[in-house]
């Protein structure tokens, strides 16, 4: 008798998972409504039901909490979600090599220096798999300087931070988050008089929001240190030697968010991306990859 024959399997065969579900699945976790989702994917509410009714019993977990006009997700469906964002960007990228045009050309990218660690590695590795043939030129700079390069041509897309008051908002916003008070974790630069701060040159939303906030609250404050590149302020934090305004998401031991009493509340900033008209398709789907970026990140 074949030996092989008489072995039984070391475990069962593992269910795979329909990409359309795990669509379903996503848009109605991100819309937070099935109603909505159908909306979207041009199903019925009911039909939507009957694919999570079914996912449900494959994973043998209850993936969502339904509540009176909402759903939330519970523990295991926020851990389905990474899983089905990954796979399903992963489909598109097996399906896009192989069925998609091939796109050739250059795209200039400009970007702030606080949004480079968060995104450009992930969005540049991405964007090299699905399209080999796109050469990507990156230019970080001050936001101000990177709209003016776009409208001269140089550059295709630019992220930039929120414009100034009174002039007419440029792009699509694609992340906005609290900007709070930064400095050495153990350090008294707070405890000065004048408060010592650290801010980047004019023309910069971080340094107007903390000298509005600070001339509002009658904070008696000095310049102590300009940069306009995140690590020169951080530079002068970590030396204790100034403190200030940060993006909650940027500050890292051994700095730390401040919560001094004499310091006012900052409020958010915003990130927004903007296209150059007519700039061609590589720079469209590149566009698409930072914003997934950001909504994923």
């Amino acid at each position: 008798m074949n030996q092989l024959s008489t072995m039984a399997p070391s475990r069962a065969v593992l269910p795979l998972l329909d990409s359309e579900v795990l669509r379903t699945f996503v848009t109605i976790a991100e819309s937070g409504s099935f109603t909505r989702a159908a909306q979207q994917l041009f199903r019925t509410p009911s039909a939507l039901s009957m694919q999570i009714k079914r996912l449900e019993e494959t994973l043998g977990q209850t993936l969502f909490v339904r509540e009176a006009r909402y759903v939330r997700l519970t523990a295991e469906g926020e851990v389905l979600l990474g899983y089905g964002r990954r796979l399903l960007k992963l489909n598109a990228e097996a399906v896009t090599q192989f069925l998609a045009p091939t796109i050739e050309g250059r795209v200039g990218l400009g970007i702030t220096d606080d949004v480079v660690g968060r995104i450009l590695p992930t969005v540049l590795a991405q964007f090299a798999r699905s399209h080999p043939a796109v050469q990507v030129d990156v230019v970080v700079g001050r936001s101000k300087d990177l709209l003016a390069q776009l409208d001269d041509g140089e550059l295709d897309l630019a992220l930039v931070m929120s414009v100034e008051p009174g002039q007419a908002p440029r792009g699509d916003i694609v992340h906005s988050e609290p900007l709070v008070w930064a400095g050495r974790e153990d350090g008294v630069a707070v405890q000065r008089t004048p408060l010592p701060v650290t801010l980047a040159q004019q023309g910069c939303a971080w340094r107007r929001i903390a000298l509005n906030a600070l001339d509002h609250a009658g904070v008696n404050y000095r310049i102590a240190y300009s940069c306009d590149h995140c690590a020169g302020q951080e530079a002068a934090m970590l030396a204790d030697l100034a403190v200030t305004a940060f993006p909650k998401s940027l500050i890292r031991p051994p700095l730390k968010r401040l919560h001094n009493e004499s310091l006012p509340p900052l409020g958010d900033y915003q990130v927004a991306l903007v296209k150059r008209a007519g700039s061609g398709d590589a720079s469209e789907v590149l566009a698409e990859r930072v914003v997934e970026a950001f909504r994923e990140g």
